[in-house]
C-alpha cells in the first residue's frame, strides 16, 4: 500500500505447529445489485491440516468489518456470514473481524475438510480499499478468508487503517460474479465474462496460489495489452481520470511487471489489472489487481506492482512485520525510477529509542506520525545494503531470496540469515544502525 495522508496483538499461546490450515480452495458465487454496492451468495472453502496436532477449529477473517467494526446502531456489519455448514460458528470477535468455526471432529494431520456459508457484502459509503468513489466500487478484503495458525498460535490481530493487518497462506480461488452487464469487473486472477440472464453477465475469475481475492465494479473504460515479457495488463479507469495519468500508469505498470519479473523471478499469474480513479487515496495492492489514485503525474503503480512479489508471491505477516513488504516494494520503486538514495537516512532521524524499522503494526498504529519510516527509512536501509554488498551481490541475493520463499512466508530473521550468507563481513553493525531487529 502507499499512503495518502492502536492496535494490540491478539494471539493465542505459541505452539510448534506448522502454518495451517494450508492449501485452501475457495469456491464463491455472488450476485451483485444494480450498482455493485451489494453482493450476496455462497462461499465454500476446503483446506488441509498441516500441523502435527489435530485441528479443532478454524477462524474466518472478516476484514471488511475492520473500519466500522460491528456496525453502528441499526446498521449491520458490512460483511455477514450465515448458514454455516461443516462446523459450528460462534459470535464474531475482534470487532467483528474474526469468526470462529468449531469443526465437528478434530481434523488429523494431512486430512482435508471444508466449511461453507452464505455471505452478504455491503460496500461502505467511503472512498477506501473496501469502499466506493462515485459510480465505482472497490472490494478489497471483502471476501472472508481463513486466518493462519502457526508457531505463534492463531493470528487474530486487529484491523488497522494505517497500513495492513493481513496474513494469509497461498490459496486457490474460483469466483463467479453475477452482475449487471453495464458494469465492468476487474478481479484477481484470469477472468472471462459470459452472458447471464437478461441484462446481466457473469464474470468468472480463476486464481491459483494467491493470498487474497479482490475485485471492483463500475462503468470503467478499458484497454488490454501484453508486455514483451508475456504478461497481460488489463487497465480499467473512471472516465474523469486524467488521460495523461492513465497513459503514464499503463506504461510504467507494464514496464514494472516485466522488470521485476527479471529481477525477482517471473510473474507467475499471467494477468494483472490496473484500476484507476481520480480520487482514490494513494494505492492498494492485491494479487493480480491494484487500486490506484491517478492524476496527471501518474500514480503509485510501480510500488504496487512491486507488491506482487513482496507480500503476494513472497508472503509475510503484514501486521507483525510490515517492513518486509512495504520497505521492499519502495526499494524496488526507487530503483525503477533511479532515485538518488545516497545519504537518504541518518541515525539521528529516529524519533525515539523505541522506534525500529522492524516494529509491528501495533507500534505504528499507535505512532501514526512515524509510519512513513517503513517506506523512507526502510527503502534507504535496503539501498544502503546494496552499497554495502555491491549491486551484483544484492541482485543475486534478492532473486535467490525470492526463489527460496516463493509462495511461502518470509521473516526478518530469514532475510538477515540469507543476507549474511552472501558476505564475509559481519553485518551486525548494519542491522543495529538501521534498527532491523
Amino acid at each position: 500500500m502507499t499512503q495518502s495522508g492502536t492496535g494490540s496483538e491478539a494471539r493465542t499461546a505459541p505452539s510448534t505447529q506448522s502454518a495451517t490450515p494450508d492449501r485452501p480452495r475457495y469456491d464463491v458465487t455472488l450476485r451483485g445489485n444494480a450498482d455493485g454496492s451489494r453482493w450476496t451468495g455462497r462461499q465454500r472453502v476446503s483446506f488441509r491440516n498441516a500441523s502435527t496436532g489435530p485441528l479443532r477449529e478454524v477462524y474466518l477473517r472478516l476484514w471488511g468489518n475492520g473500519v466500522d467494526k460491528c456496525g453502528s446502531t441499526g446498521t449491520p456489519p458490512a460483511v455477514r456470514v450465515s448458514k454455516v455448514r461443516g462446523g459450528t460458528a460462534s459470535r464474531p470477535t475482534v470487532n467483528c473481524t474474526a469468526l470462529r468455526i468449531a469443526l465437528p471432529k478434530p481434523l488429523a494431520h494431512g486430512e482435508r475438510t471444508s466449511v461453507s456459508f452464505d455471505v452478504s457484502i455491503t460496500v461502505p459509503e467511503r472512498n477506501d480499499r473496501f469502499g466506493r468513489e462515485g459510480a465505482f466500487r472497490f472490494l478489497g478484503n471483502a471476501l472472508p478468508v481463513l486466518a493462519v495458525h502457526d508457531a505463534k498460535g492463531w493470528h487474530l490481530d486487529p484491523y488497522v487503517s494505517t497500513g495492513e493487518s493481513f496474513y494469509a497462506l497461498v490459496s486457490d480461488f474460483r469466483v463467479a460474479l453475477d452482475h449487471p452487464s453495464n458494469l465492468k469487473i476487474p478481479a484477481t486472477g484470469r477472468t472471462s465474462t459470459h452472458p447471464g440472464r437478461r441484462g446481466r453477465s457473469v464474470t468468472v475469475s480463476v486464481a491459483r496460489r494467491v493470498r487474497d481475492f479482490a475485485w471492483a465494479a463500475g462503468p470503467f473504460r478499458t484497454a488490454v495489452e501484453t508486455t514483451p515479457g508475456g504478461v497481460r495488463v488489463k487497465s480499467y479507469w473512471a472516465p474523469e481520470t486524467s488521460a495523461t495519468g492513465v497513459n503514464l500508469t499503463r506504461k510504467d505498470g507494464a514496464a514494472a511487471v516485466d522488470r521485476f519479473g527479471k529481477e525477482f523471478g517471473r510473474y507467475p499469474y499471467g494477468e494483472i489489472d490496473l484500476v484507476m480513479t481520480s480520487e482514490f487515496g494513494g494505492g492498494m495492492e492485491y494479487p493480480g489487481l491494484v487500486l490506484l489514485g491517478t492524476t496527471e503525474e501518474g500514480s503509485a503503480v510501480v510500488h504496487e506492482v512491486a507488491h506482487q512479489w513482496w507480500y503476494g508471491i513472497v508472503g509475510n505477516d503484514e501486521y507483525g512485520a510490515p517492513w518486509l513488504d512495504e520497505s521492499f516494494a519502495q526499494y524496488a520503486n526507487a530503483r525503477f525510477y533511479g532515485w538518488d538514495t545516497r545519504d537518504c537516512w541518518s541515525e539521528v532521524d529516529w524519533p525515539s529509542d523505541r522506534t525500529a524499522l522492524t516494529n509491528s503494526m501495533a507500534y505504528w498504529a499507535a505512532h501514526r506520525g512515524e509510519y512513513h519510516l517503513v517506506y523512507t527509512a526502510g527503502s534507504c536501509a535496503l539501498a544502503d545494503l546494496e552499497r554495502t554488498l555491491g549491486a551484483d551481490t544484492m541482485a543475486r541475493l534478492l532473486k535467490r531470496y525470492a526463489h527460496d520463499h516463493w509462495y511461502g512466508v518470509s521473516t526478518t530473521a530469514a532475510f538477515k540469515k540469507a543476507t549474511q550468507s552472501v558476505t564475509d563481513e559481519d553485518l551486525s553493525p548494519f542491522w543495529k544502525r538501521h534498527r532491523i531487529r
